[in-house]
């Protein structure tokens, strides 16, 4: 990952999140591990080269972490690192107010 310089706190934890794809996995993750497949179930409307990349980039970022059992059929999970919870305890009051306010958004001119 390239060296960043980021204004604030905000800056820095939009830019790891990277928008709305990587915000869903790491919700999706938030019960335990998930295989590939799980993980696109959990996510509605990504698409498989989406989701290889946001997981990739997620894993470099140290958000989230792969489990190889390099066994046959082969066998990979995704689950959250201590970091990763770290970002997702810091989504859950953000997940309330949309929750709270879904109706209300969804009524905005352009939604």
């Amino acid at each position: 990952m390239k060296r960043r310089n980021y204004t604030c706190g905000l800056d820095a934890a939009v830019d790891v999140m990277g928008g709305k794809w990587k915000a869903l996995i790491l919700w999706a993750l938030q019960n335990g591990p998930l295989r590939f497949a799980e993980v696109r179930r959990e996510v509605p409307g990504i698409s498989e080269r989406m989701l290889i990349l946001s997981l990739r980039e997620l894993g470099s970022a140290g958000l989230v972490h792969r489990e190889d059992y390099r066994e046959v059929p082969p066998k990979v999970e995704y689950s959250l690192t201590g970091f990763g919870r770290s970002l997702l305890a810091a989504m859950v009051p953000l997940g309330e107010w949309g929750e709270q306010n879904m109706a209300a958004l969804e009524g905005l001119p352009g939604a």
